[in-house]
């Protein structure tokens, strides 16, 4: 099983998100957490940052369903 890691900044591209407004979220509990790859260096694992735009995906269906 392969794990992909991805920087900040490919994060910030997948999610649309500054680097400023990710960590923010990730303080308020509302956004993965990174994994240290040593004492300057992070990423995060790719599979919980799709899991995440997912569930934004569907939280925005469920909104427009109960509107329709």
């Amino acid at each position: 099983m392969s794990t992909t890691l991805l920087k900040i900044t490919e994060v910030e591209k997948r999610v649309g998100k500054k680097k400023s407004s990710i960590y923010a979220a990730i303080q308020a509990g509302m956004f993965p957490a990174p994994v240290s790859l040593g004492p300057r260096s992070s990423a995060w694992v790719e599979a919980e940052i799709e899991q995440w735009v997912q569930e934004r995906i569907q939280a925005r269906q469920s909104v427009m369903k109960g509107q329709a």
